[in-house]
């Protein structure tokens, strides 16, 4: 999915390393985005998006500017066509906890969505990746519609690439607003520092993996964990589930095993994300899988197998244009090294982790962990098919 900015090499290695980031991975979204109480919950939460980015793009529609408007209908379609599983998961968590504001629930739910959003786009442009799943992103919309009108390319694409800081940053400041219109006077301050921690640790997140793929880095394994942790778990998982306690007035104990419970979810999700995107066919990511083995992604997966005698197997693969036929070869050598059964293995650690915090959780937000951990342990099931068909 993600393209560097510059070739980037580990410190003593000639073979290039790339990232890939965690804002969208490709693996399926969890079951609390899906069944029928989750339908209704992700449909509330989209109810609330599309009537505040209705009234957004008629605002920018009467402006007259049709950049302008172009933007707010581009962030409009990525924001609705999505899972809404960051939403429906502050909807759900309220539910579970006995909560009494929906209204709340619905609003921040639809905030999280819009940090979301904000994050894709923002994404894009660190990748300078003009399209996602196949089609024009809004970068690659806006370059479409300047080069339609007669732009040159440099001055078209500058313009998409400004399009995309801007967009993100009109997407953040919605979100802030949902939030402090929706709060209950007892959770507001608390929300706001939710949200605003959230941006931090991501951003954090985001920049470490920037960087570990940048020229004599040095990632490790430890590293990518933490890099998941700030990444996917922080906004995907942590948040969401805070989010819906503090609307409840949870107690602080059951606040701390749902954020533990997050983080380890959110690791366990990204660490499941790096097999798949090898491993898994290409219409469950998405994309092709040569993506990450041509672009030699510094995912755990890959970190473990470079500590591996069939590194050098794969390595001597890596370094050459990749046909289907050699990244064949490089699953077949992956699969025999151990590393995507040592990955695996981490999975099923941070699931375990998440167990334990169960019983000490009011039922129904037991419940909700359970379909989380039941969904995770699923993709990770299915992800040991794909790498035993490699072998």
């Amino acid at each position: 999915m993600t393209r560097m900015i510059a070739p980037a090499r580990l410190s003593g290695d000639r073979h290039p390393v790339r990232r890939r980031s965690a804002m969208a991975p490709p693996t399926p979204a969890p079951a609390v985005a899906r069944g029928a109480g989750s339908t209704i919950a992700r449909e509330r939460v989209r109810a609330v998006l599309a009537d505040v980015l209705a009234e957004a793009r008629a605002e920018a529609a009467g402006t007259g500017d049709e950049d302008y408007r172009l933007v707010w209908d581009e962030l409009a379609r990525t924001a609705l066509g999505g899972k809404g599983f960051r939403g429906t998961l502050v909807v759900r968590t309220h539910d579970a906890l006995g909560g009494r504001e929906p209204d709340a629930a619905d609003r921040v739910g639809a905030a999280l969505e819009l940090v979301h959003t904000a994050f894709l786009v923002h994404d894009d442009l660190i990748d300078r990746d003009f399209r996602r799943r196949g089609a024009p992103n809004l970068m690659g919309t806006v370059l479409a519609a300047a080069t339609a009108r007669g732009l040159p390319p440099a001055a078209a694409t500058r313009l998409a690439e400004a399009a995309a800081v801007l967009a993100g940053d009109l997407a953040l400041g919605l979100a802030h607003r949902l939030v402090a219109l929706a709060a209950p006077a007892a959770a507001h301050s608390a929300l706001q520092d939710l949200l605003s921690r959230t941006l931090a640790v991501s951003v954090r997140g985001e920049l470490a993996d920037v960087r570990d793929g940048l020229p004599g880095s040095t990632p490790t394994v430890d590293g990518a964990l933490e890099t998941a942790a700030a990444k996917t778990a922080m906004y995907s998982f942590r948040a969401p589930l805070a989010a819906g306690a503090l609307l409840v007035g949870a107690p602080a104990e059951t606040r701390a095993r749902l954020d533990e419970a997050g983080r380890r979810l959110g690791v366990a999700f990204q660490l499941v994300d790096d097999l798949c995107g090898v491993f898994a066919p290409d219409e469950v990511t998405g994309k092709s899988r040569l993506s990450d083995l041509r672009e030699g992604t510094a995912t755990v997966l890959m970190l473990l197998a470079r500590q591996t005698p069939r590194w050098q197997r794969i390595d001597t693969y890596l370094r050459r244009e990749l046909t289907d036929e050699a990244a064949a070869g490089v699953r077949g050598e992956l699969a025999a090294s151990g590393a995507p059964q040592q990955v695996a293995g981490l999975v099923r650690a941070e699931l375990d982790a998440v167990g334990a915090l169960v019983p000490d959780l009011p039922p129904a937000a037991a419940r909700l962990l359970g379909e989380l951990t039941a969904t995770v342990s699923a993709a990770v099931e299915e992800a040991e098919r794909h790498v035993r068909a490699a072998g």
